[in-house]
């Protein structure tokens, strides 16, 4: 029942018949973005032995040394086609049966030759024949031979011994794993129940993956500003926003160039009026100083050196007269003012502005186009959930179902009559485990009486009572042995030849596919159709779909769709065709149009940047203007002036001319002081404006030509190529929409293949029940059985044989042999005395 169980669950995918279709493609891509929730099963893949599984290598070991020869793949054929009228080649089945044929005859030789030599046997020993007489001939190599026998004896015993141990332990197999398989049935019933719950989710998950799809394409379509307007702004952003930036930096440097030359035409002004001041305040100081050096002391002497002293050095009292000389820059602040009526950094901002407003325009152009693709994407959804409704899977899980309800209604119906058949299977085996044990006991017991009771001083018809006993328990075992060995052979026979060839033609060969390939043999099962399974489920015969593909790729866990090449009935690629659905999107995208008009900066900007160039500072003679701030003010420090006047006014004796002098000397410190640091200051704006205006008229015409040049470079790459770039940019952006889908409906189609309503448990619960069920719980022990005991029997007939020869060292004799040399007499009757 269960390789008709397993053969249900195989077949139960394969119980409709549907329309024909043209194959796809299952090429799958090679990564996904989406992954169907992980199922889990609870059986395991694979069944492990355990430490017994050494007893079952050797049993397998036997058996191909039993059959060595390959599998006859053209022999079952033959057997299987037997019903169209083939004729049978029985010479091919008995060459590959030759080995188990062999074995099968010599135990049926066992079997008859067994009890016709154990009756004539006892019938000789009845009359005191074959040593039944109780009378012992003494021989020179007695003890010899008593120690071979008792050897021989021991080791055959214990070849018995593991015999029976393999019938136990094989026994104990079947009674545990018969209760392990409801178990273990429940656990493929649940995966089995699994695989039919999850395959509507699965489906569900991929129609809700739809969404997630959607919802990535909506919020593109949503950001179209910042995704199709930003692509184009990037696109513009290297060709334009440098020459903008460096008229923005140019608009700064007029505005600075203006702040220079206005500090500076003050500052000259101011300075012109300050030299004069300072002139008048020297000329001033100098009349004073003449004044006072008239003094009539200065005559005499030593004042008249210090007066003249004083008088030698007033002609250093002197200002700068090129300050007052130094030319203003009306003209040139004048030209810049004119510039400036143009608002060149407005215009750049405006540029700027213009660029940054391309993804608000995008939106604004595209809200309608927009719109019409949401509603395609939308109406995608609805074709393909209604061509996952219709996949042919549902059906054949349905179909599936009512054979696993029925599989397992009558598995909860029988399952207590296998067990309780199981019972009686392992109660028998304890008999003949038992029986067998019984048997080695007897040798075991005669051998422990018969070494430990043996005295080796006593004579045959003097031997003690523990000796006697151990030869009565050889004797009682060889009488068990004579009694059951054959019986025990018959058990042996049949369960060798069912379990052998059970393991030789169903389950070696169903581990190594062989079994498949043989089903899978062109008009095999059916003479009209070249593949059975294909002319089963679509009625298309030549469609190559084999049991074994199909059980390999149940195994590799592959989705029923692609294990059953269901696309012959409901081919998927083309219920969801990629180009089609696309297609519709690409019409929508057609649509897009988007329209930009630029003109960077404009005539007037143009020209405003021209007016500048030719202002005149490149044309100013800043030389001069920084050769004078490098100069003093006055022709002489002043303060210094001013110390050494005091100086040489302190020795002077007290009166009008020490005083007057010492006035002097303040009042130049305070022209020092009120006209002087002025003037260094005015010097220092002239000089820092100065180096404004000669750093921005350094290549001044160079600067603006290039930035020109620049600026029509950028205004022809606007002009020829925005429109190239809002095609390119658009292109991609559809790509991008459409490649959302295209990997959603690959993902489906994939999915949908290999992964959807995965038939492993099927697979599994094959595996189950050919391999574990039948092979494992049933085929592995009784091999084992019967190799164990059929082992054990065999070597009764050596062990009766020792037994029997070694009964007669141990037993008490009833007589003895006679010698009249007293000397040479070994053994001796006292009795016949």
């Amino acid at each position: 029942m269960a390789l008709v169980f397993g053969s249900l669950l195989l077949l139960g995918l394969c119980g409709n018949t549907f329309s024909g279709g043209q194959p796809s493609s299952t090429d799958a891509p090679k990564a996904w973005n989406y992954e169907l929730p992980a199922t889990n099963y609870e059986t395991q893949d694979s069944h492990k032995a355990g430490p017994i599984g050494i007893l079952f290598e050797l049993v397998h070991i036997f058996l191909y040394v039993v059959q060595p020869r390959d599998f006859p793949e053209d022999t079952l054929r033959k057997v299987i086609q037997k019903a169209l009228g083939s004729k049978i080649n029985y010479d091919e089945i008995a060459y590959y049966e030759a080995g188990i044929i062999l074995c099968s005859l010599l135990g049926l030789l066992f079997i008859i030759l067994m009890p016709l030599v154990g009756y004539f046997f006892c019938m000789c020993r009845c009359c005191n024949k074959c040593g039944g007489e109780m009378h012992q001939r003494q021989k020179e190599n007695g003890p010899f031979l008593r120690k071979c026998f008792a050897i021989s004896l021991l080791v055959i015993c214990i070849i018995i011994s593991t015999g029976i141990f393999y019938g136990f332990v094989a026994n104990h197999q079947v009674r545990t794993r018969i209760k392990r398989s409801r178990k273990l049935a429940d656990s493929n019933f649940k995966d089995l129940r699994t695989l039919l719950n999850e395959t509507p989710e699965q489906i569900k998950y991929i129609l809700a993956q739809y969404n997630t799809t959607k919802d990535k394409a909506f919020l593109d379509l949503n950001s179209i500003n910042s995704v199709l307007g930003g692509g184009i702004l990037d696109r513009l952003r290297p060709n334009i926003i440098p020459v903008l930036d460096e008229i923005k930096s140019m608009a700064t440097a007029i505005k600075e160039t203006k702040e220079a030359l206005e500090n500076m035409n003050s500052t000259l002004k101011s300075l012109h009026q300050q030299s004069t001041q300072l002139s008048s305040s020297l000329t001033s100081v100098k009349t004073s100083l003449r004044g006072s050096l008239n003094d009539p002391l200065c005559s005499v002497r030593p004042t008249s050196e210090t007066c003249n002293s004083i008088r030698l050095s007033l002609n250093q009292l002197n200002s700068n007269p090129e300050l007052r000389q130094l030319p203003l820059v009306d003209a040139e602040l004048n030209n810049v003012n004119n510039v400036l009526r143009t608002d060149l950094d407005g215009l750049v901002q405006k540029d700027y502005q213009s660029l940054n407003d391309i993804p608000d325009r995008v939106q604004s152009q595209t809200t309608s186009v927009v719109a019409g693709i949401k509603r395609v994407l939308n109406s995608i959804g609805s074709d393909i959930n209604n061509v996952t409704q219709r996949l042919p899977i549902q059906d054949i899980l349905s179909e599936f179902s009512g054979y696993l309800n029925n599989t397992e209604s009558y598995m909860q119906r029988h399952l207590p009559t296998w067990e309780e058949y199981d019972s009686y299977w392992w109660l028998g085996g304890l008999v003949i485990c038992s029986l067998l044990t019984l048997i080695v006991i007897f040798y075991y017991l005669g051998l422990l009486c018969g070494v430990c009771g043996y005295d080796r001083h006593a004579t045959p018809t003097t031997r003690g009572c523990v000796s006697n006993t151990g030869g009565v328990f050889l004797m009682v075992g060889v009488g068990l042995s004579f009694l059951f060995c054959w019986i025990l052979m018959i058990i042996v026979v049949l369960t060798f030849f069912v379990g052998a060839n059970v393991e030789k033609m169903i389950c070696e060969p169903y581990v190594s596919k062989e079994l498949f390939r043989v089903l899978d043999t062109p008009r095999l099962l059916n003479e009209d159709w070249e593949y059975y399974l294909s002319g089963k489920l679509f009625n298309k015969s030549k469609i190559k779909l084999t049991f074994e593909q199909v059980y390999s790729d149940c195994k590799n866990n592959r989705g029923t769709y692609g294990t059953l090449h269901l696309e012959n009935s409901f081919n998927i690629s083309e219920r969801l065709n990629i180009n089609e659905h696309t297609e519709s999107i690409s019409n929508e995208l057609e649509n897009l149009k988007v329209n930009f008009n630029i003109f960077l900066l404009g005539a007037a900007g143009r020209k405003n940047l021209q007016d500048f160039a030719a202002c005149g500072i490149d044309r100013m003679n800043y030389d001069t203007y920084l050769a004078q701030t490098g100069k003093s003010p006055a022709g002489v420090n002043l303060l210094s002036f001013a110390y050494d006047l005091e100086a040489k006014a302190n020795p002077l004796p007290p009166g009008n001319l020490r005083n007057s002098l010492k006035r002097d000397a303040q009042t130049i410190k305070m022209i020092h002081q009120q006209r002087v640091l002025p003037i260094e200051q005015s010097l220092s704006t002239v000089y820092q404006s100065v180096k404004i205006l000669q750093r921005t008229s350094n290549g001044l015409l160079e600067k603006v030509t290039r930035i020109l040049t620049s600026l029509d470079f950028a205004q022809n790459f606007i002009t020829n190529n925005i429109s190239s770039v809002i095609i390119e940019e658009t292109k991609k952006y559809g790509r991008t929409i459409i490649g959302y889908f295209e990997h959603y409906l690959r993902w489906i189609e994939f999915s949908i293949r290999e992964k959807v309503a995965s038939c492993k448990p099927v697979a599994t619960a094959l595996d189950t029940a050919v391999d574990v069920f039948l092979c494992s719980y049933v085929i592995d022990p009784l091999n084992l059985f019967w190799f164990g005991i059929g082992k054990a029997t065999v070597f009764l007939l050596p062990a009766l044989i020792f037994a029997v020869k070694l009964a007669k060292y141990y037993r008490r004799m009833d007589s003895e042999d006679v010698y009249d040399d007293v000397e040479t007499i070994p053994m001796k009757n006292p009795a016949q005395h």
